[in-house]
């Protein structure tokens, strides 16, 4: 009986040894790569497509936009300052010419409201810096479009895909498999996993781009202020 068991143990450990082995002979030909499976998602993985490269080249283009407009020179500031207690003006427009950055025209347009009241030189550096900001917020709007059309558009081809299942379904009659099937399924999981992946990524990319436009408004604002200081003191 002991030997009959001992027998036994072999034989089902080869057994399962081939079960493993026609399973993994199996999965490796039912591998698809990534480019099959994006094409089973059908006309809407083309668009998701055409929105993924838009929002990267959004990103990149304004990211640094943004980031060579918030660089200051730390003495533009000061120089300003000197300029205007000595009564050089026409030497700190000079400057601000030079000076290629939203400050820096921001600041001119005030110097050359100087000897008007303060009121409109304060309105003419606000309209200023609004007009460089809008600039700056240039397709970021797009961008925040694409984090909201890429998961509709992915549950859309959810959508699609089901009826195409359910289609097919209903024409093989009594003759229904999982092959049948599978091309409706594929497109209802592909699209909703890519429209959410471009969604995901769209967002992000905003909000961050939107992070650094708030940053250069401060800091629009504080320098707006400090030349609004620096006429107010001469006459203080």
């Amino acid at each position: 009986m002991l030997s009959f068991l001992l027998l036994q143990v072999p034989q089902a450990g080869s057994a399962m040894a081939d079960t493993v082995m026609n399973a993994a002979g199996s999965a490796g030909e039912i591998s698809m790569s990534i480019w099959e499976l994006v094409l089973k998602g059908g006309w809407i993985m083309a668009i998701l497509g055409v929105f993924s490269i838009i929002a990267v080249y959004i990103f990149i283009e304004r990211y640094v936009a943004i980031g060579s407009a918030s660089k200051e020179d730390t003495n533009f500031m000061n120089h300003i300052r000197d300029f205007i207690y000595d009564g050089k003006i026409d030497a700190a427009l000079a400057l601000c010419k030079k000076t290629d950055n939203p400050i820096a025209r921001m600041i001119e347009k005030g110097l050359m409201r100087i000897g008007k009241p303060l009121g409109d030189i304060s309105t003419a550096i606000e309209t200023v810096g609004k007009l460089e900001v809008s600039k700056l917020e240039k397709n970021i709007a797009t961008l925040a479009t694409i984090a909201g059309a890429g998961p509709m558009l992915g549950f859309l081809g959810t959508v699609i895909g089901m009826i195409r299942a359910f289609y097919d379904m209903s024409m093989a009659g009594n003759n229904i498999d999982i092959a049948l099937l599978s091309t409706g399924i594929y497109q209802a999981m592909i699209t909703t996993v890519a429209g959410l992946i471009v969604g995901i990524i769209a967002y992000i990319c905003y909000n961050v781009l939107v992070s650094k436009v708030e940053k250069l408004v401060f800091k629009l604002e504080a320098r707006a202020t400090e030349f609004m200081d620096v006429l107010n003191e001469p006459a203080s």
